[in-house]
């Protein structure tokens, strides 16, 4: 049987953590809260948590410092996927959050199925990134539906086709893939793909993404953009 999912949720609002609480039930994870950063920051250390659900304007301790504090290199709980929660929508707060080691966001107000799904959503993907730590050979290959990246030999085999990608195109697929479930700033895509002889701006990403989305046909539809932010491939979409 399989182990059930423990989540902590941080929100100081009591009526939309016990809402949170209420509607992520029916997914049957076990699911603990605090109200402020200082409870968050005693159980993070006493607690191994398989997801967070990070508000970040709370009392005591902001979420952003608590994330900041979670992703440091030595931290036990470094991989352990975030998502925020906050009433902030400006794009460069946003951004600044996803920059700073959350792994998605969401905004206040929100719709709790969309909720869940972003919970499935990171849970996937964590369960996807120890399977890659567990397999070297999975690292080398990594599959989307029938689309495989061997970055090992730098090419994409979609449907058993190799797909004629450039250097760049194949890095933003590469980095969309191992990143599954998580929104990409530009910013951080463009760190990912950067190589020695490649220069690449902001305002190339999108031209790339473009150029990617229509040599992987109908899997482009599957790299939705997330607007004025980046980048997201969803970790399970119905593959054609």
């Amino acid at each position: 049987m399989e182990r059930r999912k423990q989540i902590l949720i941080v929100e100081d609002d009591e009526d939309i953590k016990e809402l949170m609480e209420f509607h992520l039930s029916k997914d049957y994870y076990i699911i603990d809260s605090a109200e402020n950063g200082r409870i968050a920051y005693d159980k993070i250390l006493k607690n191994k948590y398989d997801l967070i659900i990070m508000d970040w304007m709370i009392p005591e301790i902001s979420g952003l410092d608590i994330i900041l504090w979670m992703k440091k290199p030595d931290h036990v709980q470094r991989k352990t996927p975030v998502l925020m929660v906050t009433a902030k929508s400006d794009p460069t707060d946003i951004v600044a959050g996803l920059e700073k080691g959350a792994d998605d966001y969401m905004v206040k107000p929100f719709d709790f199925d969309v909720l869940r799904a972003r919970v499935q959503n990171l849970l996937k993907r964590r369960e996807f990134l120890k399977s890659l730590q567990d397999s070297p050979e999975k690292k080398k290959k990594l599959t989307f539906g029938h689309l495989v990246v061997d970055t090992e030999s730098h090419k994409a085999i979609l449907k058993g086709e190799t797909l004629d990608l450039t250097y760049s195109e194949f890095r933003l697929l590469e980095a969309l893939i191992l990143n599954q479930g998580k929104v990409l700033s530009r910013k951080q895509i463009m760190s990912f793909i950067q190589g020695a002889e490649q220069v690449v701006t902001g305002r190339t990403i999108d031209t790339h993404i473009s150029s990617l989305r229509k040599k992987l046909r109908a899997y482009g539809d599957c790299i939705h953009t997330v607007r004025g932010i980046g980048y997201r491939v969803d970790a399970e979409e119905s593959f054609l």
